[in-house]
């Protein structure tokens, strides 16, 4: 196992705020979004369900109105609570979300029943509420007859509470939570081996993850049970004994939550007496790490992305399956959550690289900047275009997430342990903590230079990421000087205090970045930035696959390209081939390229040269 080397943590949710103009638009984006709910439509559900009168209201359309009906009102919670206590929104909206989330506790608290079950969504028989979990116990799983993954709505809705009381200070949220914890609790300790195995094949999100999140929030050991009841052993089976194709033909989004889950213990209960038990949960560090090795190695695109039809594939098949239908949003919102933790305990730069890659490349692409309306699918084939969710006809997983996204864009620009910060991510931002103040100010990857001033604190050690786009050595001064630092695992060390002016030069510069099987398939990336070809507008016709998804219908390019050289020449000297036309933009041939996560049109990222 590897041995921890920093106590890192997360910032308190609210000291980071985003002065970045393209993520500053984003957030407002989904502020506008949230405020636009309607409370009797978010809670109709439930109120249908409790036997209470629904005011009139219908609930939301596309998978609110269906068998997974309170799964995206369970993000909808958490992007509430995020969003109501996120500087980088006015305070006059901070106060309306602020209230808006406690009507909504308040009326959920309504709705709870004495055995603490809490539902939303539309049922299959009104003398019985728990009739899915009862199908999925009996391995009946019928989409739209008998149960869609309960399990998995259920962590969204317990996901919800928890972040209502621990983000956004909702002690009624807290007393839920609780209650319905206690429900998960008598029903999991009621399975047989047989129930058990036969219920966890369908998909239930991470219930493990919030069960021990609720575990740490309350030190109930009930919860830390209900959550083990949810460890999975044939997923661990799988990662230790499988050599190759560890991951093939598995639902991606269905199996990360289950890994985040296996850390979570890791982090609250190894070495501890829970239950009169001992916990030895080292394996459980060690299947994540694997895990994420495996994913990151095998099924990762450049965007950060990974996945085909929501599924892993073959290892190393990434060229063989691009389609209209890769890289699921949530799978990277569920990754980044998985990476953020593995980081934390590692304290390794290979993570903290990932979440400024998929972040950049993938979270912020996956928004719609005019609309706030976010993607379930980026195509990786050329010549598609972004598909995103309708405002309330949709509703689908990554709909849900993508609230969350969009309302906690600067998780990842820094950390703290016992000793000072570290900045991961250069995203200008102000970073306000007791006895410390920081501004962070950057223009990479239009230039190549990021600065943090000191406002308030002294002695402060700072960890500055040294990036694995950079082309060479890294150059810090303090205040116009040149300094000393350390460099450790990836990370300039430095001491910093009130006024002084840390400034780190990252060369920047063009790569090349090819697929595992096949080394013609290519992209391009300046600094951190993957970039994607142009291909215009025309005829963005879209059509819909699996439970009403909306896909792009056709492709309007090969994805073929006559290059004066070589791949392997390309990738030695790409400024020789490539053209930058000013800022972040490049021709190729007669192709003008730009950061992909800007792109509003038809766009290819990769090119297979012929």
């Amino acid at each position: 196992m590897l041995k921890e080397i920093a106590e890192i943590k997360n910032l308190p949710f609210g000291s980071i705020k985003l002065t970045d103009g393209y993520c500053v638009n984003a957030l407002a984006r989904e502020i506008d979004y949230l405020k636009a709910f309607e409370n009797d439509r978010v809670l109709c559900g439930f109120r249908k369900n409790a036997g209470l009168d629904t005011r009139g209201a219908e609930p939301y359309g596309g998978w609110e109105s269906l068998l997974i009906g309170g799964h995206a009102m369970g993000h909808y919670f958490v992007a509430l609570a995020q969003a109501s206590a996120n500087p980088g929104v006015s305070e006059e909206d901070r106060k309306a979300l602020a209230k808006k989330l406690g009507e909504i506790m308040d009326g959920l608290k309504e709705c709870q029943l004495p055995n603490g079950f809490l539902w939303g969504s539309s049922i299959l028989d009104p003398d019985n509420i728990e009739v899915q979990f009862d199908n999925v116990e009996k391995g009946l799983s019928h989409l739209f007859k008998e149960a869609w993954v309960p399990w998995y709505t259920m962590h969204k809705i317990l996901e919800g509470l928890v972040a209502a009381y621990t983000v956004g200070g909702n002690e009624t949220a807290l007393e839920i939570a609780k209650k319905l914890g206690g429900w998960v609790y008598n029903r999991v300790t009621g399975w047989d081996p047989e129930t058990r195995k036969v219920t966890l094949r369908t998909e239930y999100g991470g219930m493990n993850d919030i069960m021990y999140e609720l575990y740490r929030v309350t030190g109930d050991e009930r919860y830390a049970a209900a959550a083990h009841a949810f460890d999975e052993e044939p997923l661990m089976n799988r990662i230790f004994t499988k050599e190759s194709n560890m991951l093939t033909g598995l639902h991606a989004n269905t199996n990360i939550p289950k890994v985040i889950g296996y850390l979570r213990r890791y982090q609250l209960c190894h070495g501890k007496t829970v239950g009169g038990e001992k916990v030895d949960a080292s394996q459980y560090l060690e299947a994540a790490k694997k895990f994420w090795d495996n994913v990151l190695t095998h099924h990762t695109y450049h965007t950060g992305g990974n996945s085909e039809w929501e599924h892993f594939r073959e290892d190393d098949s990434l060229d063989a399956k691009r389609t209209n239908c890769n890289c699921e949003t949530c799978n990277v919102y569920n990754m980044l959550k998985l990476t953020r933790e593995l980081f934390k305990i590692t304290g390794e730069r290979k993570y903290a690289d990932y979440l400024e890659n998929a972040f950049l490349n993938h979270i912020l692409a996956s928004q719609n900047p005019e609309t706030g309306m976010t993607t379930y699918f980026q195509s990786m084939a050329t010549g598609y275009f972004k598909v995103f969710s309708s405002r309330w006809d949709d509703f689908w997983c990554c709909t849900g997430s993508g609230m969350e996204n969009m309302t906690k864009l600067g998780d990842s620009v820094c950390f703290g342990d016992k000793n000072g910060l570290w900045v991961v991510s250069y995203l200008s931002s102000e970073i306000s903590l007791p006895g410390a103040r920081l501004r962070i100010k950057t223009s990479i990857p239009s230039e190549d230079t990021a600065s943090v001033e000191i406002l308030e604190g002294e002695n402060l050690p700072l960890s500055l990421r040294i990036p694995d786009w950079a082309k060479g050595p890294v150059e810090i001064t303090k205040n116009g000087r040149s300094c000393d630092f350390e460099t450790v695992g990836g990370f300039a060390k430095l001491t910093a205090g009130a006024g002084d002016k840390v400034e780190i030069r990252i060369p920047l510069g063009l790569s090349v970045k090819t697929l595992c099987d096949n080394p013609n398939a290519f992209a391009l990336r300046f600094g951190p930035l993957l970039l994607a070809a142009k291909l215009g507008s025309e005829n963005m016709t879209q059509t819909r696959t699996g439970v009403n998804v909306a896909i792009p219908e056709k492709s309007v390019s090969d994805g073929r390209i006559s290059l004066e050289c070589s791949v392997a020449e390309l990738a030695k000297k790409p400024e020789k081939y490539v053209e930058r036309t000013g800022g972040c933009e490049f021709r190729l041939g007669e192709m003008t390229f730009i950061p992909y996560y800007l792109i509003e049109e038809r766009y290819g990222i990769y090119w297979t040269a012929e």
